[in-house]
């Protein structure tokens, strides 16, 4: 299978090597028929003017031939333009009798043996011009430019044909430098395709070798190496965003999975004390090592450790259920106002054992929100069983219902010990306990308020905390209807 950096490299090196072979192609040839066409042009010019002149130089007699040409009158003009245009100039009778020819070099050549083919002379007398590319029946030893222009002269007026004009230009010097400069179109192509390719290979090689080093890193993480990171080495461009996202992933996974240890850790201490606890005491009450008249007390002892355990389980069953939740299953319209209060009403006994007062700051009229219900009233229990569990005896215990800018605000705030700030961050966490509720509240197990947050987290609300001068109060939020 190919690489990125071989399909990369494949896919520019032929869109460049197209793109200069039609650049080329089209060049070349537009090149070529552009400097032909101007050489076609400048020698039929050339050709006319000669022909302008042998006119202006016949001369009529009343003798057989009808007119007679003075060769001493037109040769030095002839011999100009061959030398001028470094082309052959011929002139011919109408039948193709070549009858003067002079060279590139001025130089005068006895052609008279030589007949121009009737082709030529047909194309002349019917167009009234001849081009293209001949040697003229073997006039000449390569093929030549030829253009050839008939000139008149008027006899008892009557216009008539005199005679023809053909200029020849040599090929061979237009042709090389048509090559020398398609060579150096060449050549320079050449240049930039080996640098295109040099540059193409050096920036995909670039391109792809973090996408190598993640794919490293992913293997590595599948070996349970989670400190593997990619060094991104500064760059800003769409591979550095990809590298610095897999970091950020690599960093929510480390952390995952050191939450996750931890979680094993705590929960294989929340169950190892109860159950330590209940296996001991039935020990001794099996091998007599616990007198017979304290055996009720134990039993009770590990019968309330079994219900510590239930709940524990209970406990997990619901953060289970509630972390495979992506989003919030039932969105309904409710009262905050009245669940706070019926929360509060269920939770009375436990705010009589401890003598506690409750200060209700509610609106008159409902505070309607969105939300499930159900799991709204876990989090408004959970708050109020935790701020009733923490409350000194006799104290006060508040709640209260705010609307503010979309929003309702739900407070619970009791009097106890203040939270220290470095433990504010960490009361949401799973089985998080201070010193003081590990020894004294043997019936939580760390995970009330860690199950108010994944709540509120599916209903994408928030919630804070605030512990100073022993007032703790904990405010989270619903979208009003």
């Amino acid at each position: 299978m190919r690489s990125i950096y071989q399909r990369q490299f494949v896919l520019m090196a032929g869109m460049i090597l197209i793109s200069f072979a039609l650049l080329g192609a089209s060049f070349i040839i537009l090149s070529y028929n552009y400097t032909v066409r101007e050489e076609q042009d400048s020698i039929q010019r050339n050709a006319a003017y000669v022909a302008q002149v042998l006119e202006e130089s016949v001369s009529s007699d009343m003798d057989q031939q009808g007119f007679v040409l003075k060769a001493s009158r037109v040769q030095p003009t002839l011999e100009s333009v061959a030398v001028v245009t470094d082309a052959t100039v011929l002139m011919a009778t109408q039948e193709g009798q070549i009858l003067f020819a002079v060279d590139g070099t001025g130089e005068i050549s006895d052609l008279t043996d030589v007949q121009i083919p009737m082709g030529v002379i047909q194309t002349i007398q019917t167009s009234g011009s001849y081009g293209g590319m001949t040697t003229l029946g073997n006039t000449f030893g390569e093929r030549r430019y030829v253009a050839g222009v008939p000139f008149l002269y008027t006899y008892r007026g009557n216009t008539m044909i005199a005679g023809i004009v053909l200029v020849a230009a040599e090929a061979s010097d237009l042709v090389e430098m048509w090559r020398n400069f398609a060579n150096i179109f060449l050549f320079t192509s050449a240049v930039v395709l080996l640098l295109a390719f040099l540059t193409s290979s050096v920036t995909t090689r670039k391109m792809t070798q973090p996408l190598k080093t993640m794919a490293e890193a992913v293997r590595k993480f599948g070996h349970g190496e989670y400190q593997t990171r990619v060094d991104c080495g500064g760059r800003c461009d769409e591979v550095g965003e990809l590298a610095e996202a897999f970091n950020a992933m690599a960093d929510s996974i480390a952390k995952s999975e050191a939450r996750r240890s931890e979680f094993v850790a705590n929960i294989s201490h929340e169950l190892k004390t109860p159950m330590t606890t209940i296996a001991g005491f039935a020990d001794g009450i099996l091998d007599g090592t616990i007198p017979p008249e304290r055996e009720k007390e134990y039993l009770k002892v590990i019968s309330s450790e079994t219900r510590r355990l239930s709940r524990l389980v209970r406990k997990m069953l619901d953060l289970s259920r509630l972390q495979s939740t992506e989003q919030v299953t039932a969105q309904e319209q409710f009262d905050i106002s009245e669940v706070m209060l019926r929360v509060l009403v269920s939770l009375e006994t436990k705010i009589n054992d401890r003598g506690l007062d409750v200060d209700t700051d509610l609106p008159e009229d409902p505070v309607r929100v969105w939300g499930d219900t159900d799991a709204i009233t876990q989090v408004c229990y959970n708050l109020l069983d935790n701020a009733i569990k923490f409350s000194y005896e006799g104290s006060t215990m508040g709640i209260r219902v705010k609307a503010r800018g979309g929003k309702a605000y739900i407070s619970v705030r009791n009097h106890g010990d203040t939270i220290p700030p470095e433990e504010i961050p960490l009361v949401f966490d799973r089985f998080h306990k201070t010193d003081r509720s590990r020894s004294e509240d043997r019936e939580g197990v760390g995970l009330g308020l860690y199950i108010v947050k994944t709540i509120l987290n599916n209903h994408h609300e928030n919630i804070t905390v605030t512990s100073e001068d022993g007032v703790t109060e904990f405010t989270f939020t619903l979208t009003l209807v």
